[in-house]
């Protein structure tokens, strides 16, 4: 089954603890200190839009990607009238644009959906193609570490007034692949739930995997954050925020 399909329906509901002003905060502080302070950005893997609106209220002229038409399909409901906003339901190892932007971001652990080296060396060179000069590059993956130590062969649950789930991980150390099964209880009724379960898989990186593969897509490696405490990543890093510069549009093999 598609990822992002029946789960695109309460995904709102379960991230709704997700830190996503402290996270526009931190891209606005790494764009603008770049000289980066308006202009188009584009966020790639935008999902039901939240980071795309406040990033917009920011004062960016927003473009979201996203390959689930389910989670555009929120996206652009909670959209008023008069918003600006451009939605184009992409997959993020081929998308198009009509012209260069000023930087692209990626959050929420976007990246970490393309599973093959390979396609993710296509999206860095995409990414780098659509750059204006000097464009910056900001996003953030799941390290390796993270679903090896700490999130591999768990299970995790919640229960909520309106829909539970159920989400099992399992991490394959040869792969560095985590496959995880969702089993989603949706309330329709006083004593009715639906269920539906979805798979989704997440490959871990790290983050000298992920420098080489920027610099093979002509993308200049200006500097690297770990998520939580915004100081230099360690060996223990879950999450990584990486910031990279476009410098050259040719790619070395």
């Amino acid at each position: 089954m598609e990822a992002y399909s029946d789960f695109a329906e309460v995904y709102d509901i379960f991230m709704d603890e997700t830190p996503y002003e402290q996270w526009a905060d931190f891209l606005c502080r790494q764009l603008k200190r770049d000289g980066i302070v308006d202009g188009i950005v584009l966020d790639l893997g935008c999902g039901t839009g939240t980071l795309t609106r406040l990033l917009s209220a920011q004062g960016y002229d927003m473009i979201g990607v996203d390959r689930s038409p389910q989670m555009l399909r929120i996206a652009m409901e909670k959209e008023p009238e008069e918003s600006t906003i451009l939605y184009l339901l992409q997959d993020m190892r081929a998308f198009e644009l009509y012209g260069t932007v000023a930087a692209v971001v990626s959050v929420c652990d976007s990246v970490n959906y393309v599973t093959d080296e390979e396609e993710l060396l296509q999206v860095f060179s995409l990414v780098n193609n659509y750059l204006d000069p000097s464009g910056l590059f900001v996003f953030d993956f799941n390290t390796d570490y993270k679903y090896r130590e700490i999130i591999g062969d768990t299970v995790i649950a919640e229960n909520r007034e309106e829909c539970s789930f159920i989400w099992d991980n399992y991490y394959d150390e040869e792969s560095r692949i985590n496959e995880y099964d969702l089993t989603i209880f949706v309330r329709q009724e006083e004593n009715l739930f639906r269920k539906f379960e979805e798979t989704h898989f997440q490959r871990g990186y790290t983050l000298d995997e992920i420098r080489q593969l920027l610099e093979r897509a002509g993308l200049e490696f200006v500097r690297a954050l770990d998520g939580e405490t915004e100081g230099e990543p360690t060996e223990t890093s879950g999450r990584i925020c990486v910031i990279a510069r476009e410098c050259t549009k040719a790619v070395t093999a």
